[in-house]
């Protein structure tokens, strides 16, 4: 039997932790083995047993999770989840939580709520199992009971549920312009800004799904955008795809290509979880199926679970060049992997050569 993962939660809140306890303990691979009032606390907790996972508040008294999180990271890395309240404010101090070297970044839980929705304990227990697998450096989901009996984990559906499969000669033929489609999930943050910061002014246009709860990607556009050359913005329902723009789909929403003659746009659109996720890689990636085919480039990026995977076979099957992030360079070698089983992609590079073999692409 697999070892389950031993979880510390660490939270100022008695309730959050009651809360978060009984999510991550309700999942067979999962087993939280304390409790921590503020970093002291947890740093006496974690000389008696090392967890595999951390989840961290930002916000406790005596030491902030930030801090907290930079002396661990340097001393004794352990994979941290960072938890925040949906604030804009909170939003910014994840940025620096994620730079610092935390993984991933998950919504504290709203308390005054008699049970979360069955997508938001996936999200956390997904983001806990993503942490335990992820490769760290040294630097300076099912359900709980509901009412006394087990509920029904969510049914994973696909990119059906947003828009048809591809049409074989749908898509526009190749013309001069393509367009770049990019998701990542868990470790995709900083590998994002690694991507991006290397990129001309005029590089063409990207779309990127990254998972991240909403409010979260507006900062992350934000302070991508002060970073590099290329325009980084959250995308709004029409925003046209250009030269030079990269448009990041914002958190809870799907993101679409669209086309109308030869302008790329992209729609925002409200929708069920596909393959557990909204916004979805399998989404944008299908779209760009449609309405791109071989004017397209799709990559997959470092993260946790499969989502992507079919949308990247399915741009393969219409022509786009695909790529994988490799296994040495992702954080979490999830959805890459799972898309290269599926041969979804046509090469498999480090992270480094991603911004190059996408220039080259677009310049075919």
């Amino acid at each position: 039997m697999t070892n389950k993962i031993r979880t510390l939660i660490v939270d100022d809140s008695a309730s959050v932790r009651q809360t978060l306890s009984s999510i991550l303990n309700s999942d067979p691979e999962i087993e939280v083995i304390g409790t921590a009032a503020d970093p002291f606390a947890a740093a006496r907790r974690i000389q008696e047993e090392v967890p595999d996972v951390i989840t961290l508040d930002v916000e406790m008294p005596r030491m902030d999770g930030i801090t907290f999180l930079r002396k661990l990271m340097s001393q004794h890395p352990v994979p941290v989840v960072m938890c925040s309240s949906l604030t804009e404010h909170g939003s910014e101090t994840l940025m620096q939580a994620l730079e610092a070297g935390a993984v991933d970044v998950i919504l504290k839980p709203r308390v005054d709520v008699a049970s979360f929705l069955v997508e938001s304990k996936v999200r956390i227990c997904d983001a806990v199992k993503g942490a335990a697998r992820a490769r760290l450096q040294r630097v300076p989901r099912r359900a709980p009971a509901v009412n006394g009996g087990p509920r029904t984990p969510q049914k994973k559906l696909t990119a059906d549920v947003m828009l048809p499969a591809p049409v074989a000669g749908q898509a526009m033929a190749r013309t001069t312009e393509t367009i770049i489609c990019i998701g990542a999930s868990t470790g995709g943050t900083e590998s994002l800004r690694a991507v991006l910061e290397v990129l001309p002014a005029n590089s063409p246009p990207i779309l990127i799904v990254q998972h991240m709860p909403e409010v979260f990607t507006a900062t992350f556009a934000k302070r991508l955008d002060s970073l590099c050359e290329v325009e980084v913005k959250e995308a709004v329902d029409g925003d046209t795809a250009l030269r030079g723009r990269v448009l990041i789909a914002p958190g809870d929403r799907h993101m679409l290509l669209q086309r109308s003659g030869a302008r790329y746009y992209v729609q925002i659109k409200e929708g069920p979880l596909v393959s557990r996720h909204r916004p979805s890689v399998d989404v944008l990636f299908r779209s760009a199926a449609r309405f791109a085919g071989a004017n397209a480039v799709g990559i997959i990026m470092t993260g946790m679970g499969d989502d992507g995977a079919k949308g990247l076979l399915e741009m393969k099957q219409a022509g786009a060049h695909t790529v994988a992030q490799d296994e040495a360079t992702s954080v979490v070698f999830g959805m890459p992997k799972e898309a290269i089983a599926l041969g979804a992609a046509a090469l498999v590079l480090p992270l480094d050569q991603l911004a190059p073999e996408l220039l080259r692409a677009a310049r075919r």
